[in-house]
């Protein structure tokens, strides 16, 4: 299993609105290796907000295999230049993606 970690900073505030967008229903629960996504947010940050959008995949070729995908390139579309939506100042300030190859895990015994 690989954990493919998008890190994202926006201006403040603007975190909590976004991290719902990450996992709406969509197609992507239909592709094939895909196990999950989960946004998680920074704690303690000030001067930007900080998300990890962390999506869980069986292997890396599953992951590509989106990544090269028409329902990628359909959630990752620009706003049509001269639009309303492409005059709006973004709030993202940079990203960084990070793949990780799970190496050891443990899980909670249950007391039940």
């Amino acid at each position: 299993m690989i954990i493919v970690t998008n890190r994202i900073k926006t201006k403040p505030g603007f975190a909590e609105r976004m991290a719902p967008n990450f996992t709406k229903p969509s197609p992507l629960q239909e592709m094939e290796g895909f196990i999950k996504v989960e946004v998680t947010i920074t704690q303690g940050t000030t001067e930007y907000d900080e998300m990890n959008v962390n999506m869980y995949w069986e292997n890396e070729e599953g992951f590509q295999a989106w990544r090269n995908s028409d329902i990628f390139k359909e959630a990752h579309k620009r706003p049509e230049p001269g639009s309303a939506e492409a005059s709006k100042e973004s709030p993202l300030l940079g990203s960084e993606l990070i793949i990780s190859k799970v190496a050891s895990t443990v899980e909670a015994i249950s007391t039940k």
